[in-house]
């Protein structure tokens, strides 16, 4: 049996509620396919989350990552193709907003995912739900950790897979939030479980 890392994020900015914790969550001790999943909540905090992904993945030593993040606006389930060296955008839940700063001193300008992802954009729409590649995951938490686990399988871990994939608000939070597209949660959970069962037939 492998192992998969499946990391959700706490709520942040004007989001009261975060639907990637809520999955996370109720996906930690299932076994899907060939993988039982590990899961960890990880802190909107730029001086926190990199480090603590990296430890779970020193810990656990998973055979795959696969990190899940809000993008408030997005109707599709999205999975990311690409992590770029950048840490730039709107303040993390400890008031920080840096502009410009390299994620990693030194490190790539970007890498791309080693998951199929093209294969879970498909598989995805083939259950009914809309999907998309995207080809950016921003500046904010959700590139920064994607960007750090990628950093890790290019400089030590060339075995495990990793990547991310955005999904859009629940109906949870539009209900809170007010004006943006969302989506049930069994909807969105049911999409995430899809993207697993390729990443273990791969």
């Amino acid at each position: 049996m492998k192992t998969l890392l499946v990391t959700g994020f706490e709520p942040f900015l004007k989001y009261p509620v975060n639907p990637t914790q809520k999955i996370a969550e109720e996906l930690n001790g299932q076994t899907i396919g060939d993988y039982k999943i590990h899961s960890e909540i990880l802190p909107v905090d730029f001086s926190q989350s990199g480090d603590r992904i990296l430890k779970h993945i020193k810990e656990i030593k998973p055979d795959a990552v696969l990190s899940l993040g809000l993008s408030g606006g997005r109707y599709k389930i999205t999975p990311e193709r690409i992590a770029i060296n950048v840490n730039d955008g709107a303040k993390d839940n400890s008031g920080y907003a840096p502009v410009d700063e390299p994620i990693v001193e030194g490190g790539a300008d970007g890498y791309f995912t080693n998951m199929p992802i093209r294969k879970m954009v498909n598989a995805v729409k083939g259950a009914g739900l809309p999907a998309e590649i995207s080809n950016t995951a921003g500046a904010y938490l959700c590139n920064h950790v994607m960007y750090q686990a990628l950093h890790l399988v290019n400089e030590e871990r060339p075995d495990m897979l990793a990547g991310f994939i955005h999904i859009p608000a629940s109906h949870e939070l539009a209900v809170e939030h007010g004006r943006v597209p969302s989506w049930s949660h069994e909807d969105l959970k049911r999409a995430i479980i899809t993207c697993i069962e390729v990443l273990s037939e791969s």
